[in-house]
């Protein structure tokens, strides 16, 4: 009996290992996907002579569609560099969910449900980048009134963090990933990570528009995004911290806006 539970228990930690080992290349290669897109912007960008805009807008001789891309590449690249510390532990109990109910596949599974989360954010950024690209126009056209719409942005993003529809999907984020357990085969897994994505791509909505609205190059303020996102997920009052992070949003877009309309 003994011997079982020692080989159980090194089963468990060979395949915690296996876990974290997998998560980490996946966000290290996530960091330098993004890191490699932001070098591209800025030699772009002496094409360009505007840093913010490249990111929204074609560059000289470039076409819509092929900034799409590379907007979609970079966004998702943020996106798993972000989220994925916050979503790791839902895989895992998921992961070992399928292994106690006796699945062979339990990572692949666990692999499949990652992979339909960040593709429902990949589609979150197709809606995202229309308003970007306007702003970016808007702001080309009438630089004095697009310095409101950042301003706008966060402060809405930090009263959005109080609203009950974030409170509502935040508790979806933060249930156990295999408490209600799914078939176990890839159609379900990729229909539960799509999901899944969702919920947190809606309780994502204030944090997300006040970091493209700062700007999604910036690597601090990326850092601070996923340290919220982490907080509200996984922390024991996750609840509070949404609502401290909402405080911070809404005064620092409060200030961001006065400060907009003594400059205009």
């Amino acid at each position: 009996m003994n011997t079982a539970g020692a080989e159980m228990r090194a089963a468990w930690r060979h395949a915690g290992t296996r876990f974290v080992g997998g998560t980490a290349l996946a966000l290290a290669a996530a960091v330098l996907a993004w890191n490699a897109a932001m070098q591209a912007m800025r030699g772009m960008a002496v094409l360009c002579g505007n840093m913010a805009a490249m990111s929204w807008l074609p560059p000289p001789g470039g076409t819509w569609p092929g900034v799409l891309a590379a907007f979609l590449g970079m966004w998702t690249a943020m996106t798993v560099a972000m989220m994925l510390p916050s979503i790791a532990p839902a895989l895992w109990r998921y992961r070992r969910s399928l292994h106690e109910a006796g699945s062979r596949h339990a990572d692949g599974l666990a692999a499949v449900v990652g992979l339909g989360y960040f593709c429902t954010w990949t589609l979150l950024g197709f809606l995202v980048f229309p308003s970007g690209a306007a702003l970016a126009a808007l702001q080309a056209q009438a630089p004095a009134l697009a310095r409101l719409a950042p301003a706008t942005a966060v402060l809405a993003g930090g009263l959005f963090q109080f609203t009950a529809l974030k409170a509502r999907y935040l508790a979806g984020c933060r249930v156990d990933a295999c408490e209600a357990m799914p078939r176990a085969h890839p159609g379900a897994a990729w229909r539960h990570g799509l999901r899944l994505g969702l919920r947190c791509g809606v309780s994502c909505a204030g944090l997300t528009a006040s970091l493209l609205a700062v700007g999604m190059m910036d690597w601090r303020a990326m850092a601070i995004a996923a340290a919220a996102t982490a907080g509200e997920r996984l922390a024991p009052g996750g609840l509070r911290v949404a609502r401290v992070t909402g405080l911070v949003l809404a005064a620092t877009g409060a200030f961001m806006l006065a400060r907009a309309v003594h400059l205009a």
